[in-house]
């Protein structure tokens, strides 16, 4: 009797399969109107959000609505808790997700509300929500620009070693010339110390220009109006840098097969899904 009452387990399995995989279409993918709604709905509420959290930090608003605004803060932060518990119930690589991009924004996004209980002032951190919004470019048909954004943090993370190294030259040249300048110049003239003389030459060196602190000597001068010419010649030295390997990353990225969701490369000829946020890859058009 019990056998016709309760479901086998292969039945169980395969529903919790269907409901999975309609709740992905509906969370995860945008091709639907209901799915394009979930988004649009997320969307909404994270924009009501941080502008409750915005207008929490006024004074006036907060001594008056502030007890409001943290309900309201509540239900959103329960909101978005049980969303991200969703997307890694119903995703077929849960990992990959929870380590994404996406997965990572959506983490920080409800972490700062637990996080006010015990760290006062934290609750302001809630503002990082406003990197949700990004989803609105695929739910706009903009991923290409995602893939853009993809392209430039690889490319970053790519040429930080050099850029470090640049760095370290950078900082060697302020030390000297703020050192020289010290010599030069001495407390009459501002330069009361050797860090106040470093913080002058990266101020000149970067050519912003605060004016705070000017040489007066005409030595003093002359080294200025060299910084000056040297900054010139540094600032383009990063970009340099940052555009190569960004050349290298879009060239890479050209060459492999993008996901139509989150856009993000690297994926086999032949594969089937993508392996960060699981949406079906198209398959590969036949070169015959």
């Amino acid at each position: 009797m019990a056998n016709d009452t309760i479901p086998s387990d292969g039945h169980n399995e395969a529903g919790d399969s269907d409901l999975k995989r309609r709740i992905f279409v509906v969370i995860f993918l945008s091709r639907t109107p209901l799915g394009k709604f979930f988004d649009l709905l997320l969307i909404g509420m994270i924009i009501v959000s941080v502008t409750a959290v915005m207008l929490g930090s006024v004074t006036s608003i907060g001594d008056r609505w502030g007890p409001m605004l943290g309900q309201l803060e509540w239900a959103f932060t329960l909101v978005f808790t049980a969303e991200y518990f969703v997307r890694l119930w119903c995703v077929q690589r849960a990992r990959a997700y929870a380590t994404s991009f996406y997965g990572i924004v959506d983490l920080l996004a409800i972490l700062p509300s637990y996080l006010a209980l015990f760290v006062t002032g934290s609750g302001y951190l809630l503002v990082i929500r406003i990197l949700r919004i990004l989803r609105l470019f695929r739910v706009l048909k903009l991923a290409r620009y995602v893939s853009a954004a993809d392209s430039l943090t690889e490319a970053m993370t790519q040429s930080w070693r050099k850029i470090f190294v640049f760095l370290y030259v950078v900082l060697t040249i302020v030390v000297l010339f703020g050192s020289l300048m010290f010599m030069i110049e001495g407390p009459d003239n501002g330069f009361t110390s050797i860090p106040r003389g470093v913080y002058w030459a990266i101020v000149t060196l970067t050519t912003v220009g605060f004016g705070d602190i000017v040489p007066h000597t005409p030595l003093g001068q002359a080294i200025a109006s060299m910084v000056m010419i040297m900054g010139y010649g540094i600032i383009a030295v990063p970009t340099g840098i940052y555009a190569a390997e960004l050349r290298d990353v879009m060239t890479r990225r050209r060459a492999t097969r993008a996901c139509p969701e989150c856009s993000r490369g690297g994926h086999d000829e032949d594969a089937k899904f993508c392996k960060f946020c699981s949406a079906q890859i198209d398959p590969a058009p036949d070169p015959s």
